[in-house]
């Protein structure tokens, strides 16, 4: 027991100084985006700062939620993730649910739900400790932040305007994310820069 008291503490510290780094920020549109280091399941580091001259797309993922499932079932996020990475843009799902709640995934167990799915991520950020998730203070999963080249936030908030768990309902939704991508790369500001983000709550460790 002992043991793994010491490993659950030592996880929390390295979690923690991954994190470290974007310490003292807040995620907010017009803002500097908080920078953050998080193993992958590849089990690859990846740092925001990496990623500085390009879009950067942070999608809060759990397998669980069916408002998560609704867009990975119909398809429509691996879709997006498809269309805006051949196009430059650093994608990340970011999972950020502790050990025994929902949506929480061993890197192999997370691997192969990429591949079932024909998912298309740059990565999948396994945020076990919540680290990045309380940076972003990301609330419901799906939840969408878009960075631009620059590092400021410049959407946060749904990925859509139908906020149900029907997988039919992604068909005509008015796409925020999208919407935010095209008009930044356009050189125009983003008309609908924050919403209100609709799912299931992140599920942090206690």
């Amino acid at each position: 027991m002992a043991s793994l008291s010491r490993l659950t503490v030592l996880g929390l510290l390295t979690a923690a100084l991954l994190a470290l780094s974007g310490a003292g920020q807040e995620a907010r549109v017009g803002a500097p985006a908080p920078n953050f280091k998080a193993t992958d399941s590849q089990g690859k580091t990846d740092a925001l700062d990496q990623f500085h001259g390009k879009y950067v797309v942070l999608e809060w993922h759990n397998q669980g939620c069916p408002y998560t499932r609704k867009h990975y079932v119909s398809g429509n996020m691996q879709a997006l993730q498809k269309e805006w990475t051949a196009k430059g843009v650093a994608w990340f799902t970011v999972i950020s649910s502790a050990p025994g709640q929902q949506g929480y995934v061993t890197p192999a167990q997370e691997n192969a739900y990429v591949a079932k799915m024909h998912a298309a991520p740059t990565a999948v950020l396994l945020d076990t400790f919540g680290m990045v998730g309380r940076l972003y203070d990301a609330k419901t999963t799906p939840e969408m932040f878009v960075i631009d080249p620059s590092g400021k936030v410049i959407y946060e908030g749904a990925i859509d305007d139908r906020p149900t768990p029907d997988p039919d309902d992604v068909y005509g939704a008015h796409n925020y994310v999208s919407d935010a991508l095209t008009e930044a790369m356009a050189g125009k500001p983003v008309a609908t820069p924050y919403t209100r983000p609709y799912g299931c709550s992140v599920k942090y460790p206690d």
